[in-house]
């Protein structure tokens, strides 16, 4: 495909067959919008440079006939675009999960396209806060908007990031039956899969707070965080009050609401807790998504002893 040319439009039948596919995606493997979303932009971005590269849309057909090289050509078209190294596996996995779909769908071979390899890439590492710099954090949430109600909503609802180790979508998606919080809360998170959090005294009181100042009345199937119409509070409007606490502390980019998720994992391996453990708390189907935060925590003694020792 040439610079400049105008992408190709999507065959009806294909079009179909995506929809299918990211609706299969979303009811049997309970992928997330936001994962969807992304998928769907992988394969439009994957059907255009097929359409362009044969100079005809893609059809069921031109999924049977893909090659290596194919596969090796629209890779280095999205390098060239400037797609990370880690973007492009997931691109080109949601890709290869998709010709798979429709080579049992249709009944054809991809063997030869789904041989190709996707590149290599060096995870990087989260970047934690320090304990004291998630307190400071919390402490100038509680007081920086000038609604007291929604200022103990950010609060609340960071508290439970770092105290908890909750996605920001699993916080948001309290409701108020999930109040008064127990001893441990229950958790429905990636894939459907369920978890126990233990709820610290810290959360509850915060979440206390912000309810007893919030105008709006708690209702079992209404959302237990509110934005200011009453509606399901906005993460945007979370990650907002955290850029706004980073920029009070001086904080690095890095310091967002995923951010003190991170710090729960760090904070738990540093005091002790072991990798299994941490893996249960944050949901994680695999320990070596876990085993990243040992890489941290390696990084924070090497960069103390570094700092401390008279030879480092």
């Amino acid at each position: 495909m040439t610079g400049g040319a105008e992408p190709l439009a999507l065959a009806p039948a294909m079009a179909d067959n995506l929809a299918r596919w990211l609706d299969s995606e979303r009811a049997t493997r309970d992928r997330s919008d936001h994962t969807i979303r992304a998928y769907q932009a992988d394969l439009l971005a994957f059907l255009s440079f097929l359409g362009g590269y044969h100079g005809t849309p893609a059809l069921p057909a031109t999924l049977a006939g893909l090659t290596q090289t194919d596969m090796r050509a629209f890779a280095a078209a999205e390098r060239g675009r400037g797609l990370s190294a880690r973007s492009l596996a997931r691109r080109l996995s949601a890709t290869r999960s998709f010709i798979r779909w429709m080579a049992d769908r249709h009944g054809f071979d991809a063997s030869r396209a789904l041989a190709s390899r996707s590149p290599k890439y060096t995870r990087s590492l989260p970047r934690p806060l320090a304990p004291q710099q998630a307190q400071d954090v919390l402490k100038i949430t509680a007081g920086a908007h000038p609604e007291a109600w929604i200022a103990a909503r950010d609060a609340a609802v960071l508290t439970l990031l770092w105290g908890c180790g909750l996605r920001i979508s699993e916080a948001l998606g309290l409701n108020g039956a999930d109040w008064p919080l127990r001893e441990a809360l229950t958790i429905r998170g990636k894939g459907g899969r369920e978890r126990q959090v233990p709820v610290l005294p810290i959360a509850r009181e915060a979440i206390a707070e912000y309810l007893r100042l919030c105008p709006y009345s708690l209702q079992a199937k209404e959302p237990l965080f509110r934005g200011a119409r009453g509606g399901r509070l906005n993460p945007t409007l979370v990650a907002a009050a955290m850029r706004q606490a980073r920029q009070v502390l001086g904080l690095p980019p890095t310091a967002t609401p995923h951010a003190l998720r991170h710090s729960f994992a760090t904070h738990l391996l540093a005091a002790g807790g072991d990798l299994r453990t941490i893996q249960e708390l944050l949901g994680h189907a695999s320990l070596s998504t876990t085993q990243v935060y040992t890489g941290v925590d390696d990084a924070h003694l090497l960069a103390v002893y570094r700092a401390a020792h008279p030879r480092a």
